[in-house]
């Protein structure tokens, strides 16, 4: 549906939403002021005001990273059990816990924006350069129970995050470059980096305290919930609701979801086998470290094959040991700096029913 909002943008689709019954949430605290008219490509049914005004949720811009040790009060505001948004800047890791992401929804960084929808589990990062530099904040508005990002340029654009692209605006049907991120539990991932910078609480952050529970309640989360606390989303039964999954969509429209549940089953370890824009591609998954990744199917430049281990995954080119996050762990490739697999951007984490709402028809890659 395509839908001209005039004067007050969000004022505009609060009506239209209340008129539709679409949610029972609260009226708007904050307003878009756009100009005289923004269109927007998306369907109002699915649409809702999340109830908290725009920056309702504050975005960090440019935050503080320490080194993870020692452990001090700004960054020991989660536990081992936690997970963790990790992403690959100028030779070190930057490391992101999900309860920061629980307040906050995204991180500006100075070439990237990091962003995680707590009710949808997708963690994505983007150039911010493809956005013409924007530094992005939290709408208030959500899309499938996804969160809506705006650019504070004038006028804004609206950018729902698992699109991301503008879908209104006058940047609407630009796509944003997509940069690799890896998740895990906190404990996983330090056993594997322990040099990793943390992002740390600064005093204006206020009490620690306030990130230490999901703020939706431990239950939201639970493998079958299928409530996305009343926002408009379709339901595909074809797995638990909040399984967690790793999905890869194509520029063709085609996509491949891979549920943690059923790659448990293949194993411990399991190395899946796909295509991804007609070349070989897979993806690693470690249930010891409740991870997966996607990964071109090339070592050093050459075709390859990975067989998983008990300490990791082989691959026959150069016989190294990898990680599920792409690193080498042992073999003629480790400590060799900056040899990575080649990590899929496009490719992310989120709940099973985000993910195929936003991809209707994807492909279960296992537990079909």
């Amino acid at each position: 549906m395509t839908v001209g909002v005039h004067k007050t943008m969000k004022g505009a689709l609060l009506v239209s939403l209340i008129t539709s019954s679409a949610c029972g949430s609260s009226p708007a605290q904050g307003e878009f002021q756009p100009g005289e008219e923004l269109v927007c490509d998306l369907d109002l049914a699915l649409i809702a005001d999340g109830g908290v005004g725009r920056d309702g949720i504050p975005a960090l811009t440019d935050p503080l990273f320490l080194p993870a040790f020692p452990r001090t009060d700004e960054n020991s505001y989660f536990r081992p059990t936690d997970r963790v948004i990790a992403y690959w800047s100028a030779g070190e890791w930057l490391v992101i816990p999900h309860n920061i992401m629980w307040r906050h929804e995204i991180v500006n960084l100075p070439e990237v924006a990091i962003s995680y929808c707590p009710l949808t589990g997708s963690a994505l990062a983007f150039s911010r350069l493809s956005a013409g530099g924007a530094e992005f904040g939290v709408s208030g508005l959500l899309y499938q129970a996804n969160l809506i990002m705006y650019d504070r340029t004038e006028p804004e654009s609206l950018w729902p995050q698992m699109l991301g692209e503008a879908r209104c605006g006058p940047k609407s049907g630009q796509k944003l470059e997509r940069v690799p991120l890896i998740e895990m539990p906190w404990e996983a991932w330090i056993e594997l980096h322990p040099d990793s910078k943390v992002l740390t609480l600064t005093p204006e952050m206020d009490d620690p305290t306030w990130y230490f529970d999901n703020p939706y309640g431990s239950f939201y989360g639970n493998l079958y919930n299928d409530d996305f606390l009343g926002f408009p989303i379709p339901i595909d039964d074809r797995r638990p609701p909040k399984e967690l999954v790793l999905g890869v969509p194509e520029d063709n429209g085609r996509s491949t979801a891979f549920p943690f549940l059923a790659m448990e089953e293949v194993g411990q370890k399991a190395v899946i086998e796909f295509e991804y824009d007609g070349e070989p591609a897979i993806v690693l998954f470690d249930a010891s470290r409740q991870a997966a990744g996607a990964y071109r199917a090339t070592v050093e430049g050459q075709d390859a094959t990975l067989t998983a281990t008990l300490h990791g995954f082989v691959d026959d080119v150069t016989g190294t040991t990898w990680a599920v996050d792409g690193t080498p762990l042992s073999g003629p490739l480790a400590g060799s700096g900056g040899a990575t697999l080649r990590q899929i951007p496009d490719a992310h984490v989120a709940f099973w029913g985000a993910w195929a709402a936003f991809n209707q028809g994807t492909t279960l890659a296992v537990g079909g």
